[in-house]
């Protein structure tokens, strides 16, 4: 498979995987983790993890456009996405409203996080993992090493891609959920809220997808 769109200049994919690669400090794979949705009014917050078993030449060219997610296009995005699929062990989690109304928002995608990552050492048995969370908070109650990466969706391949599949599958789940609720027009704005959102909210009302504590303000 090969990206259509555009792609960066090749130090920068190579620099990505260095910082992987010299933050192993004796462990056999890095498994980088990230999430997407923490900030909008409505819908799950999600959160991926994913370990690169190799890179080779041939992997920097399927994945030359890899950056922090919010740095790419939609077309992007939705490419790398099934490269990172076919190419790493992967795992993909979400914490729906209830959760976040219940544990709130930090909390509830730390979970996340920590699911993903147990799901993808499944796969890494027998082999020593150290985890790239991206942010400055650790996940709670976990056993892998791990260590915190500020802003590691631009400095860590791991992180970067983790933050691809967290971003790509809300997006697409809130465009899906649109389709039922197109009044909040979820499927342009993901749930964040926006001005139209805000107004839709006011009209309508709140639905069961939106997080009751972000609205307090707005109702």
């Amino acid at each position: 498979m090969t990206l259509k769109t555009k792609a960066q200049k090749p130090s920068i994919i190579k620099e990505l995987f260095a910082f992987d690669n010299e933050a192993l400090e004796g462990a056999d794979f890095i498994i980088g983790t990230d999430e997407a949705g923490r900030g909008p009014g409505a819908g799950p917050v999600f959160a991926a993890a994913v370990c690169f078993k190799y890179f080779d030449e041939n992997l920097f060219k399927l994945l030359s456009t890899l950056n922090d997610s919010k740095k790419l296009t939609e077309a992007q995005r939705n490419e790398l996405f099934e490269v990172i699929i076919q190419c790493a062990v992967c795992s993909i989690q979400s914490g729906s409203v209830e959760d976040i109304e219940k544990k709130n928002i930090l909390n509830t995608s730390l979970d996340c996080m920590k699911h993903a990552c147990m799901d993808v050492r499944k796969h890494l048995i027998g082999s020593e993992c150290k985890v790239l969370v991206d942010g400055n908070k650790l996940i709670k109650n976990f056993s892998i090493p791990q260590k915190c990466v500020v802003k590691g969706d631009s400095q860590s391949a791991a992180i970067a891609a983790a933050s691809i599949l967290a971003k790509v599958t809300r997006d697409k789940f809130m465009a899906a959920l649109s389709k039922d609720y197109p009044e909040y027009g979820w499927d342009k704005n993901k749930g964040y809220l926006t001005a139209e959102h805000i107004e839709a909210i006011k009209k309508y009302g709140p639905t069961k997808w939106h997080r009751p504590k972000y609205l307090r303000k707005i109702l």
